[in-house]
């Protein structure tokens, strides 16, 4: 039977079943130009976002790390410094093409002992229950289809009293910075994404997606209905990007 249901990609309504592959499409586009096109959308500043997700983590040597849509591994490698030879960290990501740049990043750099990738989807992760100490979850949650059945997922695979992070692009807190993050995205971005990767359509939809995004408190309450208690979040770059973080009691 046809599942009627529709979900977005952007601002466009698919079929469900669509958007999985319809989004594979983007980062098979853009994998081979993501970390530059990351270097120049943010001015540089996603390396201050992750680096207060890493201090949010309270990662400790010895412990079991799951960073989904770890994409080329940024996150992954500051946690196999800070777990070291007894710890483990998984860059699970559902795109090859964008786990293959990753993996490769992560051994020119040699990083490699504690480290393992999965090609895994983020709704229905192929781990065992209460297994990690910690989940990461950097700008991919806007992609899921559902995100509701991948938080209830990462839920399942954190062990009691883990923690979920979720870095990812949320509402500005001022209208007038809203406006100025609108002419970037639809404007520039499209432009920068042509001139760099030769792709506008895949930054334009990267760029929609972020605005179908749920804002900071409607994200909040989607983790505490999943079973994560004491969620809170911080708004970085004036509520531009937000890291919203859950325990599993």
């Amino acid at each position: 039977m046809t599942d009627p249901r529709k979900t977005h990609f952007g601002f466009e309504q698919v079929p469900v079943g669509e958007k999985a592959s319809r989004v594979a499409g983007v980062f098979h586009s853009v994998a081979a130009k993501y970390d530059l096109m990351n270097d120049l959308m943010s001015g540089g500043i996603h390396r201050l976002w992750k680096r207060f997700t890493i201090e949010m983590s309270a990662a400790r040597p010895g412990q079991r790390i799951l960073d989904i849509a770890g994409g080329t591994g940024d996150l992954t490698a500051k946690f196999s410094r800070i777990v070291g030879a007894e710890g483990q960290v998984i860059l699970a990501d559902i795109n090859d093409s964008m786990l293959r740049v990753g993996r490769d990043k992560l051994l020119d750099h040699g990083i490699a002992g504690n480290v393992h990738t999965v090609q895994a989807d983020a709704q229905y992760l192929p781990f065992p229950d209460n297994h990690f100490d910690c989940i990461t979850i950097a700008f991919g949650l806007r992609n899921v289809t559902d995100k509701d059945l991948a938080l209830r997922s990462m839920y399942r695979v954190l062990k009691p009293g883990g923690r979920l992070l979720v870095l990812e692009f949320s509402k500005p807190e001022s209208s007038l910075l809203g406006k100025v993050y609108d002419e970037y995205s639809f404007r520039i971005l499209p432009h920068m994404g042509q001139l760099i990767a030769g792709d506008a359509d895949s930054y334009r939809y990267l760029a929609e997606s972020i605005r179908m995004h749920p804002d900071q408190e409607t994200l909040k309450g989607m983790m505490e209905d999943a079973g994560f208690s004491g969620c809170e979040y911080h708004n970085m770059t004036g509520g531009i990007v937000a890291l919203h973080k859950g325990i599993k009691p």
